[in-house]
């Protein structure tokens, strides 16, 4: 009869150890190796942690290989297509889809909540012009902790409840101030009146006693943006928020650590560098140049927005940004050097071999940031979008891991390869 264990042997010294084999619902299962170190006095080497499960979750799945995505149960593209970003945020704070009555109490509560305290406007004033508006942000969210230090209990579910429904709220008023600060632009407050993600582009583009016409396409993109960055198992911002809480320190501290992980450019950034780099190529005959340039495996030169280093076949979220894409530029009339750039990339990229042989398709950075540009939206915003969708994700993951009673202070280990000890010369 088999066990669920692995066995592995020390070649060394023909000694065998024997770990247990635990199940996913779905998924890979994983082996338990928390006692290697006690019982063979070695560590496991996994750089970038590619083989590592650090900790058990009920939150997002993802299947690399057959490009899958899951919020708890629910596939990525019927939540994108068919449920608002607060539908989802919803989903991950709370475990499942709200209701009607209890959508609509959700919005309501968001509503009342994504106002401020005036005091913080003051340590906005206290920036250089044009400080990058993620490190606005960082500060911005950092200091609620001085404005709101109640509700800490996250076991409590009234105090979990209170305090999530605040950070989710204010965090796209704070985004949106930070850009105004950053560009020295009139303060726009939110508007009861309007939904989360028209109320946080009308924060962006309005000015005192005007009207922005915002097209319904706009709101769904955003929106839609936000859904698709909503959660995304153990990524570097994630890992940060999750590292952070664990020494428990206050949970705006925690993802004012998540934000400056996000900001990275191989991270939140990415899509920044999307446009950076298709405004550096410029032109639609400078293309084939930039193409041999990633091709030559002694030119450091990559493109931007391209493969995924978890989804070997595609990218499921970019698929559903590819469509809302089509549509948005379809209905705004966009049309423009840098498009046809992006598209000429795209074109070679899905059916060229070299890509396609190496899975370099069009991922989530590549669409969010043709989205984002055909929005508007300043490049130096498109992190703060991502921090926005990404904190529902955060505070679940925090919840999850003070839940888990057995998890400890994250502290993973090294393989040391310096200098033996020194003797000191006298």
């Amino acid at each position: 009869m088999s066990k669920d264990t692995v066995t592995i042997t020390n070649n060394r010294d023909n000694k065998s150890y024997e770990f247990p084999i635990l199940d996913a619902s779905v998924g890979p299962s994983v082996v338990n190796i928390s006692t290697f170190y006690k019982e063979t006095g070695m560590f496991t080497y996994d750089e970038g942690y590619t083989s590592t499960a650090s900790c058990q979750s009920k939150i997002t799945y993802i299947d690399g290989g057959a490009g899958k995505l899951m919020y708890r149960g629910y596939d990525i593209a019927y939540l994108a297509k068919e449920k608002t970003f607060l539908d989802t945020a919803y989903l991950l704070l709370h475990d499942d889809l709200p209701s009607e009555d209890e959508l609509k109490a959700f919005e309501e509560e968001i509503t009342k909540r994504s106002f401020v305290n005036e005091g913080v406007k003051k340590l906005f004033d206290s920036f250089p012009d044009k400080a990058h508006p993620m490190a606005i942000l960082s500060a911005g969210v950092s200091a609620l902790s001085t404005f709101y230090f109640d509700h800490l209990e996250i076991d409590d579910k009234d105090e979990y409840k209170e305090m999530s429904n605040r950070i989710v709220a204010k965090i796209p008023t704070l985004a949106a101030f930070s850009y105004r600060y950053s560009n020295g632009l009139p303060i726009i407050y939110p508007d009861m009146n309007k939904g989360f993600t028209e109320n946080f582009l009308n924060m962006l583009r309005a000015y005192p006693h005007s009207y922005v016409d915002l097209k319904p396409i706009e709101i769904k993109a955003l929106d839609t943006i936000f859904t698709l960055h909503a959660d995304h198992e153990q990524n570097a911002s994630t890992t940060a928020v999750r590292n952070l809480a664990s020494t428990m320190a206050h949970p705006y501290a925690a993802i004012s650590a998540g934000i400056g992980a996000l900001w990275g450019r191989s991270h939140g950034g990415a899509n920044e560098s999307v446009i950076r780099q298709l405004e550096m190529i410029g032109t639609v005959d400078r293309v084939d140049e930039f193409i041999a340039k990633a091709k030559d495996k002694n030119d450091p030169f990559r493109l931007m927005g391209f493969g995924h280093r978890v989804y070997k076949s595609f990218d499921p979220r970019a698929t559903v940004l590819k469509e809302i894409r089509n549509e948005l530029m379809s209905e705004l009339g966009i049309s423009s050097e840098l498009v046809a750039v992006a598209e000429k990339i795209e074109k070679i990229a899905l059916c060229d071999e070299y890509f396609v042989k190496r899975g370099l398709y069009p991922n989530i950075d590549f669409y969010s940031g043709l989205i984002l540009q055909a929005l508007k939206i300043p490049k130096e915003m498109f992190a703060v979008i991502f921090v926005i969708g990404r904190t529902p994700g955060w505070i679940a993951q925090w919840s999850e891991l003070s839940k888990q009673k057995t998890v400890k202070i994250a502290r993973p280990r090294q393989l040391y390869t310096g200098p033996t000890e020194k003797t000191p010369e006298y």
